[in-house]
């Protein structure tokens, strides 16, 4: 792709990513007089666009709506002077300074640091009807939704760490938690296996997988599950109020993921007490480089803690922040 100077978008900062973290760290880089480029993605908002209700984010008496939350720090980073670009970044070149990143758009943006920002996703069955209750009886996070469900009965899939984790979270708002499993052991850590088997609110079904969310259209809402057993693919319905699926997330590195440090489980490797990753100039923040809270205000922390040092960066290397993109 040529370089012609139209298409070429020149900021001392790049922010990659438009959920909490990333436009957290566009309001604190935009207040530094950055002039930060935020490129969103394909899907502005992150995560925070498919959640409804939102009740674990301070500063907000009343229940608030995730998309509307995301709006309103999108309007934000604007108003303190972030540029914002609706835009897809489809290759990255970290080996060079300025750091080069290409568009779908056809615009190469050149930027002296970068905040990485992109997140992770829920692994999900691919179920169509998980699709459609999905916010509505269907949730991948039991710290953010498992409050609505005080008195109620769950279902949780899974049988790693994370499955059952949630499991146990839960039982401090539902009177039952349902773990289903597709084999016969749990690959959890045996002290979290041990806890989980002696909670009296818990029950294990073995060898079981949901073949089909179900439940009410008018209003939407989920009333129960149909459960496949995966030795005789005997089907039988259950009753619930609400699916839980906990079967991994996986960050969004598909940009960098040969450029940048990873930890074992695939995310952005940051330094202790840090944002920096291995690529000097570069920081990470939020569910990228979080495998362990992933919450909207942990993911903005960490987006704030991105831009200071972002900064810091700058000021300490004015040299590297004052080369141009090679002829």
């Amino acid at each position: 792709m040529s370089d012609t100077e139209q298409n070429i978008v020149r900021t001392k900062l790049l922010i990659i990513g438009s959920g909490p973290a990333g436009y957290t760290a566009a309001i604190y880089a935009a207040r530094a007089m950055l002039e930060p480029v935020l490129v969103a993605g394909i899907q502005p908002g992150g995560q925070m666009t498919i959640t409804t209700d939102v009740e674990n984010y301070p500063g907000f008496a009343d229940v608030i709506q995730g998309p509307w939350l995301m709006e309103q720090m999108r309007e934000q980073a604007e108003h303190v002077g972030t540029r914002m670009m609706y835009d897809h970044l489809t290759a990255a070149d970290l080996s060079q300074r300025p750091f080069r990143f290409e568009a779908d758009s056809g615009k190469i943006y050149v930027a002296d640091a970068v905040i990485l920002a992109t997140g992770a996703q829920a692994k999900w069955l691919g179920l169509p009807t998980e699709e459609q209750f999905k916010g509505y009886g269907v949730s991948a996070c039991a710290t953010c939704d498992g409050f609505f469900y005080r008195g109620k009965n769950v279902l949780v899939v899974g049988g790693g760490n994370t499955a059952v984790e949630e499991a146990l979270y839960l039982t401090h708002h539902a009177d039952k938690v349902t773990l289903v499993h597709r084999r016969d052991t749990l690959r959890a850590e045996k002290i979290l296996q041990d806890r989980l088997f002696a909670h009296p609110k818990i029950e294990v079904v073995w060898n079981a997988e949901i073949a089909e969310v179900t439940g009410d259209h008018d209003p939407l809402g989920v009333t129960g599950a149909r459960l496949r057993d995966t030795v005789t693919g005997e089907e039988k319905e259950v009753k619930t109020d609400g699916v839980f699926v906990a079967i991994g997330h996986a960050p969004a590195t598909e940009l960098i993921a040969d450029q940048l440090r990873l930890r074992p489980s695939g995310y952005v490797w940051t330094a202790p007490d840090s944002a920096a990753t291995s690529v000097e100039g570069v920081f990470a923040a939020g569910d990228v480089t979080d495998e362990t809270f992933r919450q909207a205000v942990t993911a903005a922390g960490m987006g704030c803690m991105a831009a200071l040092e972002a900064e810091r960066w700058l000021a300490a290397n004015p040299a590297r922040a004052n080369e141009t993109l090679a002829a």
